[in-house]
């Protein structure tokens, strides 16, 4: 796979202009695989996409349904990004398929995402499925899964800044990129926005003729105890805490429901839902980390939470569900994180600060677009965050492993550090 992957880079566009030209090329010489799905599903926004993408497939595989679905980044294994029929698609398997879109792109300049996704296409329209759930990469306008003319139903997840280098400056920027799925009778479901993205949104919609499912509008959440009761104009639910920890997997839980909602040719019934949400599984997102080699090595009276999370809304979104954390069983919060180098590490951890005993920056092992340690903790403590840092992950963790008592540990900042403790801990995803 890392051969693959290595000669897929060799492809890169000197420049890259976002465009969809290069994927419509190689789509077009593969037969145009993204014309022959099954129902598509397409989910766009900042942060959520791949906890809504977790909450669907549960609530449809509760209904008996079969699920395809194409996401990223992945946390362990490239596989991770493919699932055909409920199933992960093999290291074999990909390797062929990968190669096949090789030869057919024969050497032309493209993105790893481009031919990676034109992969991906291919492979969702040999799976005979019942439904395709597709999650844009960046963006959304020129995104390489922009390509489906006529999806199921669109969906925009709440949008925060990210990716300002490509996707604009401010929110309303963003949200134009993102709002651009939006397609011509199609039903579009919209997570609880900012005023200004809600706007921008709103306004694109209504000039495509996409068929708007908002919240606070068509649909609304009310938070109740450890659940939520969604509304809309025909239907009310009382709904279980989901699986998935953190008020605002309940947002992403409610957005799911709203989609299926509007989604009725596909037949899901309340007890469906309900089944979703509480077995719904996604890895790395305010995940606790369960019993395995590094697990072990740590104390036992520690509980060790991970977050692929790398953003402002990220990070009050773990504030949040830390809050929620303690108040059940209070313990010292310790962070542990490793950033991209085009990630601010003040905005992630501006919302935690407050909350944490300690905060340690350290590298992304293997990773040369990662932030160094060192001079991540002297960027915070010169933004009046306190913050260290350490040689490794496993050095932050067995400094931490001195204090006495427990503790919360929070792995976070990237997936590509959620992936490393992961694969210490020899899991299985």
């Amino acid at each position: 796979m890392q051969d693959i992957l290595a000669r897929f880079d060799r492809y890169h566009p000197v420049r890259i202009d976002l465009t969809l030209d290069r994927t419509e090329r190689l789509l077009a010489a593969l037969g145009n695989p993204h014309e022959a799905l099954p129902p598509v599903i397409h989910v766009a926004g900042t942060n959520g996409k791949g906890s809504t993408i977790a909450f669907l497939r549960a609530m449809y595989e509760a209904a008996g349904l079969a699920v395809s679905s194409y996401t990223s980044p992945h946390l362990v294994d490239f596989t991770e990004r493919f699932v055909l029929a409920g199933e992960t698609i093999s290291n074999a398997a990909l390797c062929d398929l990968l190669n096949e879109v090789d030869a057919i792109n024969d050497g032309q300049p493209i993105t790893e995402f481009e031919i990676v996704t034109a992969a991906a296409f291919l492979a969702l329209s040999r799976t005979p499925a019942d439904i395709v759930l597709l999650e844009t990469g960046l963006g959304g306008r020129y995104d390489s899964t922009n390509v489906v003319a006529a999806p199921l139903a669109t969906v925009i997840t709440p949008i925060s800044l990210d990716h300002q280098a490509f996707l604009g400056p401010d929110i309303a920027s963003i949200a134009a990129e993102k709002a651009a799925i939006q397609k011509a009778g199609v039903p579009s479901i919209i997570a609880p926005q900012p005023a200004d993205a809600a706007a921008v949104i709103d306004r694109i919609g209504e000039e495509v003729g996409a068929i708007g499912f908002r919240a606070g509008q068509e649909w609304s959440l009310e938070m109740k105890g450890d659940g939520f009761i969604y509304r809309s104009q025909n239907r009310t639910l009382t709904l279980p805490a989901p699986s998935l920890e953190g008020p605002h997997q309940r947002v992403n839980a409610a957005t799911a429901v709203a989609c299926v909602e509007q989604c009725s040719k596909i037949a899901v019934t309340d007890q469906d839902i309900a089944t979703g949400l509480s077995r719904t599984r996604w890895p790395g997102r305010f995940e606790l980390l369960p019993d395995g080699p590094l697990r072990q090595k740590l104390p036992a009276d520690w509980d060790i939470w991970l977050d692929a999370g790398h953003n402002g809304a990220a990070g009050e979104a773990l504030a949040a569900a830390l809050r929620q954390i303690n108040a059940d069983k209070p313990m010292p919060v310790h962070i542990v994180f490793g950033m991209l180098d085009d990630k601010d590490p003040t905005t992630l951890l501006g919302p935690l600060a407050n909350l944490a005993a300690s905060i340690t920056a350290v590298p992304l092992a293997g990773e040369s677009r990662s932030l160094d340690p060192q001079s991540t903790a002297e960027t915070l403590v010169n933004a009046g965050i306190t913050a260290d840092w350490a040689p490794s992950l496993e050095a932050a963790l067995g400094l931490l492993a001195s204090t006495r008592g427990g503790a919360h540990i929070l792995i976070c900042g990237s997936h590509v550090i959620v992936g490393a403790a992961l694969r210490g801990n020899a899991r299985p995803l």
